[in-house]
């Protein structure tokens, strides 16, 4: 019951409460009397006694009755009940409430005639204390004795509360009165306040390292030539592309001209570099490292420039040895593929940190693509709720470019075959669908995803944004939404009004993705394409924010031993989640592969080379000391 509720019940049995106490007859009968607290005023804790601190003062509605009667016959009332009574309490607490009452009547005079006094003093108190919270400003704030406090802490006796102070505190009596106890680290308390699903990995030692030293500034304003780059493939191919050309600029000594971005790909995107991202803020980044240009100068504009495709996976060696001396003859280059143009190790360090400021730094998208995803992000948290970005790449290009229709109709695969025997160059036409989804090189169809995120423990209420264009399938996502509702995608979440301006170019909407994906609590990937490198990348880089990488070949064998009745429900999560808990974005170095093409893309982990570990410089720098104090002696 609510206090109004209380007080409102007192007032409407009062009569009844004062009858019952009257003399009928000679015989008394006495109803039990009602018992209410009384507030005590720290202005009066001098005069308490020292008494349990479980002991709290009452009055009874019978006693205040009797007490008033008293008084209205002495002519010298002081306070104090007179006569025998056979009730405990503490006249000392008695005697403050009485001084309270005298004070409150000097100022209400009004209040306090009539039997029901007490309780129009108590309406007055409750109606004061309201307006003290709204207006911030805490009634007879002047009567708290601070020196009080201590003496009040130390009788495990709370006198009052302070509304503005109440929890700070709180905290402070609770930390004075267990010094004794050994404090809670931060990291216990962020395990202990967050759920494992939500939790990220753990990387305390490890801390950005992308900084250019003072030495390393490029003062070199003679250039080689001019290179022109045509930024090749979707959204994030041509992102790490033109991270690429700018750091083969500085190893040819070059000037880069602002990129162009492709027009031809599946989506045809007619955007520009300057649509999609603050170049201004991309040349300023990189001004101490490369020279940029935003167009060739007037007597190279008409210049047909030499065309040349660099070859994939190359080392600095080759773009100094073949590439500058083409560059130093012709003046101006065109390269017309940027993907995987340049190695993913044995490179300089100076390179790799270029390549990491170019991309996570330097690369900016333009502010209605920034804004707008910060809203996207605010809405999807809304009440500081977490949420999952799941990059679903169940779209029709990538089913056609794999050759995957697993749980799609045949209708649907049919035209997916005649999709990539269209598209001139895509190489591989003949596709086992089946083998290759065995193999673990198909997309996870979403109700694949639906059944991996319930076996990791997320439960149906969260919240999850998918990071895709259009999923194909006509009942695809029905699957997905049976075991997840809360489904959110930048077309359910963006107004009309706001999502006009994005929606004739897919590349603005894979930005808005992009930002998405990077802010959220827990990234999935269901396909390792050009987004998941590059997302789980940046992720990696801002502190290895929680990224899970499906192990889709164990995934797809759990999940059809489960349809099958080989294994239960239990078995089927219980194999999932220790499957992955070394695969949830926590750092390891990048890991090398039999060829460049079978390397971990740099991209993907920028670590080592952006990224560095303060326990490893720790053992270097006692071995270098070590080594010192040996030649010394």
């Amino acid at each position: 019951m609510s206090s109004g509720a209380a007080l409102n019940s007192n007032n409407n049995n009062n009569d009844d409460d004062d009858n019952s106490n009257s003399t009928t007859g000679g015989n008394i009968s006495v109803q039990k009397p009602t018992r209410r607290r009384i507030a005590d005023f720290i202005d009066h804790v001098d005069k308490l006694p020292n008494i349990p601190s479980d002991y709290s003062y009452y009055i009874s509605d019978e006693e205040e009755s009797n007490s008033i009667n008293n008084a209205n016959n002495s002519s010298s009332f002081n306070g104090s009940f007179s006569g025998p009574h056979d009730h405990f309490h503490n006249h000392q607490g008695v005697r403050c409430h009485r001084a309270l009452r005298r004070k409150l009547c000097a100022f209400l005079p009004d209040a306090c005639r009539g039997k029901n006094m007490v309780r129009k003093v108590m309406v007055v108190l409750l109606f004061m204390a309201v307006v003290s919270v709204f207006v911030k400003v805490p009634v007879l704030s002047n009567r708290f004795d601070v020196s009080s406090k201590s003496r009040v802490r130390d009788k495990g006796l709370v006198l009052a509360r302070m509304f503005k102070d109440d929890w700070a505190f709180s905290q402070r009596v609770v930390a004075e009165d267990n010094k004794q106890e050994p404090s809670i680290p931060i990291r216990v308390l962020e395990k202990i306040s967050t759920p494992e699903i939500w939790m990220k990995p753990n990387s305390d030692n490890y801390y950005q390292c992308i900084a250019r030293p003072k030495s390393q500034i490029s003062n070199n304003k003679k250039t080689n030539g001019y290179i022109v780059v045509h930024a090749n493939g979707g959204l994030n191919q041509m992102r790490t592309g033109i991270c690429d050309m700018v750091a083969v600029a500085k190893i040819m000594n070059a000037t880069l001209v602002l990129p162009l971005l492709d027009h031809e790909s599946f989506w045809t995107d007619p955007s520009d570099f300057k649509d999609i991202f603050d170049w201004r803020h991309f040349m300023n980044v990189l001004k101490d490292d490369v020279n940029i240009v935003e167009y060739l100068p007037t007597r190279y504009a008409r210049k047909k420039p030499l065309l040349k495709a660099p070859v994939s996976w190359s080392k600095a060696s080759y773009y100094r040895n073949e590439m500058v001396p083409l560059l130093k003859k012709h003046k101006v280059i065109k390269f017309s593929h940027t993907d995987s143009r340049l190695a993913n190790n044995g490179l300089a360090g100076s390179i790799q940190r270029l390549r990491c400021r170019a991309n996570y730094e330097a690369l900016r998208y333009s502010k209605d693509i920034e804004d707008l995803g910060k809203i996207l992000v605010d809405r999807l948290r809304n009440n500081s709720e977490p949420y999952v970005a799941l990059h679903l790449r169940y779209e029709k290009d990538m089913l056609a470019f794999t050759g995957c229709s697993h749980n799609l109709t045949a209708e649907e695969a049919e035209d997916l075959r005649v999709m990539r025997y269209n598209v001139k160059h895509w190489k591989e036409k003949e596709i086992d669908g089946r083998k290759r989804r065995l193999q673990g090189g198909c997309p996870m169809s979403p109700r694949e995803a639906a059944l991996f995120l319930k076996a990791l423990g997320y439960p149906s209420t969260t919240t999850i944004y998918i990071v895709a264009g259009e999923i194909y399938g006509s009942s695809s996502m029905a699957a997905f939404r049976e075991e997840f509702p809360n489904v959110f995608s930048h077309s359910t979440l963006a107004t009309e009004e706001e999502l006009e301006p994005f929606k004739p170019y897919q590349n603005r909407l894979a930005a808005l993705d992009y930002l998405v994906a990077l802010e959220s609590d827990v990234f999935v990937h269901t396909y390792d394409g050009n987004m998941a490198k590059a997302v789980q990348g940046h992720r990696r880089f801002e502190g290895f924010r929680k990224s899970i990488n499906p192990d889709k070949q164990n995934i797809v064998r759990l999940i059809d031993q489960l349809e099958e009745g080989a294994i239960s429900w239990e078995e089927f999560s219980s194999e999932v989640r220790s499957l992955h808990s070394d695969r949830l974005g926590g750092p390891y170095l990048r890991q090398p592969g039999e060829s460049p093409r079978l390397e971990e893309n740099f991209y993907a982990n920028p670590f080592p080379g952006c990224i560095c570990d303060r326990s490893q410089e720790r053992v270097a720098g006692l071995k270098l000391d070590e080594r010192l104090s040996s030649r010394a002696a």
